[in-house]
This record gives structure tokens, C-alpha cells and sequence, in this order.
């Protein structure tokens, strides 16, 4: 039967043939949402035609009209009878038929205002892209406060929309999804919650599989992207830190995996691909000081 305290949402755009297995391991769970919202940003693949096969519901949008935050409290308002509302990325699948299950238990701490689940990298996913899902993904749950900060900096409000649920009143305490954000606008709602004393809960039982195999070029412009929100939204960096303390410990990880996995060949592009990141990433933070051009050309 229908789970009418939750419902799910996914924003879409082409999503491909690896959307028929998202839609087929959201029926396999042990629990059924109320309500299944696919946010299409008019895509010209099969996607709308394979969520409406499956009893979803589609809400076509228009692509000039997205943005993350914007269009995923669309979805939001829409889902307004729900208690708990869960987000999906069209790349993801869910692992186990418990997935859902897991993350909706986490509310059963009134003091929970989010949750996110562990992801494992796809199994076709290349070295690289896999460490950065098992580094930053551990199999070991807790639950984050904004205490946590001192010990934990800006991971203390790390949280990922491609397999996450928020508690309604919490978000909506929180003013709900930034409209004017052109990235991490669950880092954003996080913080907020974290800052109104709710928690974050990381639950490792709660399976997706996500992952990705960027280039250097799509790492450098993904993270100039968050070093842009971070540079627009400087409370968040004095509330819990900075995002950099963690570096030097991902890239040893990084190297230590790569030469276990028999990827000692992948170590140069693992040191390009980290320098387009920590590059990226501090002009982002400095976007307001770059020139129109340079700016545009960045984000393209």
C-alpha cells in the first residue's frame, strides 16, 4: 500500500535507459511512496513515457525554468501532505529493497530534520570515480549536530540530494530550497537546519548505487560551481568552516586506493583531476571578482 507520510521526487532531463532501473528498484521496495514526482525539464528521450508507465507522476517543466533549488521545492509544494519527502537523481538506482525503509527510520529521532543515505559507486564505475564514493560515503552511520563542526568543519552540513529525505516541518522551518543557488542547495538547507539546532542523520543502511567518471574538465567546472555558492553564501564557511581540511587526507586515500587496485597508471590523472578541483573551486569562491567572460567561459 501507499506510504502517504512520504513521497518521492526526482528531477529529470533525458535520463536515459539507466531510468528504467531507477523506476524498477523504487518498485521492488518494501515500502511504497504516497506519491512518485518526476520534474521534467522537457526531455526528448523516453522519460516521461517510461515515469508515466510506472504510475508516476510527471511534472513537466520548462529547461530555461530550472534550477536546483527552485525546481526541487516545485516538488516540495506539491508533495504537501507528506511527512518526509525523499530526493533522487535520475543516475541513481536503489540498492536493496530496504533503501527506503532505512532512511525513513531515521525520523524516528525527533530531532532529525534530514537524512542521507551511503552510495556505492555503479559497478562499471572506473578507480577514481569509485574512491570518491567510498571515501566520502563510509559504511559506518551517524548523526550530525552543529557541534559537530569542531571536529568535523564544513562535512558537518555535507548532505547529497541524489538519495536524501527531509522531515516537511524542517524544511519548511528552513525556508525550504533556495531558489537563487546554482548548486549545493542541500549543503544549504542543511546548514540551515543544523543552525535552528535539527540534525543530519548519515545512514549507511539506506544503499544507492551513484557515482560518476568526470573529466578534468567537468571536476574544475563542478567544483568552481561550489566554490561559487560557498563565495555567495560566506555564513555557511564562518558557521563551520572551511571545505578544504579534508583535502590532503582524500588524496592519499586516493593514491593508497589507485596502487592497491593496480592503478598506479591513473596516479598523474588522479593529480591533474584533484589541481582542476582545488583550482576551480578557489576561483569559484573569488567568482565575484572574475570578468563577465571569464566567468561564462568557467561554467560552460
Amino acid at each position: 500500500m501507499p506510504d502517504f507520510r512520504f513521497a518521492l521526487i526526482i528531477p529529470t532531463l533525458n535520463a536515459g535507459a539507466n531510468f528504467e532501473l531507477l523506476a524498477q528498484s523504487i518498485k521492488k521496495q518494501t515500502v511504497a511512496p504516497g506519491q512518485v514526482i518526476v520534474l521534467d525539464s522537457a526531455s526528448d528521450d523516453h522519460t516521461a513515457a517510461v515515469a508515466s508507465s510506472h504510475g508516476f507522476t510527471v511534472l513537466p517543466i520548462k529547461r530555461e525554468d530550472f534550477s536546483h533549488g527552485g525546481t526541487r521545492q516545485l516538488g516540495v509544494d506539491y508533495a504537501a501532505r507528506a511527512e518526509v519527502v525523499v530526493f533522487l537523481t535520475q543516475d541513481a538506482i536503489l540498492a536493496h529493497e530496504e533503501a527506503l525503509a532505512n532512511i525513513l527510520h531515521c525520523f524516528a529521532e525527533p530531532a532529525v530534520g534530514a537524512a542521507y543515505g551511503r552510495q556505492l559507486p555503479h559497478q562499471n564505475a572506473r578507480p577514481i570515480g569509485a574512491h570518491a564514493r567510498l571515501f566520502n560515503y563510509p559504511p559506518q552511520s551517524r548523526i550530525k549536530k552543529r557541534a559537530d563542526a569542531a571536529a568535523l568543519g564544513l562535512k558537518t552540513a555535507f548532505i547529497s540530494n541524489s538519495f536524501a529525505a527531509y522531515r516537511q516541518t524542517a524544511l519548511a522551518a528552513a525556508g525550504g530550497f533556495p531558489a537563487h543557488v546554482i548548486a549545493s542547495e542541500d549543503t544549504y538547507v542543511a546548514a540551515k537546519m543544523l543552525l535552528a539546532g535539527w540534525h543530519i542523520y548519515y545512514c549507511a543502511e539506506a544503499l544507492v548505487y551513484h557515482s560518476h567518471d568526470y573529466s578534468i574538465g567537468q571536476e574544475f567546472r563542478r567544483y568552481f560551481a561550489i566554490g561559487s555558492f560557498h563565495g555567495s553564501e560566506p555564513w555557511i564557511r564562518a558557521a563551520f568552516g572551511q571545505a578544504e581540511g579534508e583535502g590532503l587526507q582524500y588524496v592519499l586515500s586516493e593514491f593508497k586506493y589507485l596502487w592497491r587496485q593496480g592503478g598506479k597508471l591513473l596516479i598523474p590523472r588522479a593529480c591533474l583531476q584533484n589541481m582542476g578541483k582545488l583550482l576551480g573551486y578557489r576561483l569559484g569562491c573569488r567568482e565575484k571578482n572574475l570578468p563577465l567572460w571569464l566567468k561564462n567561459k568557467m561554467k560552460e
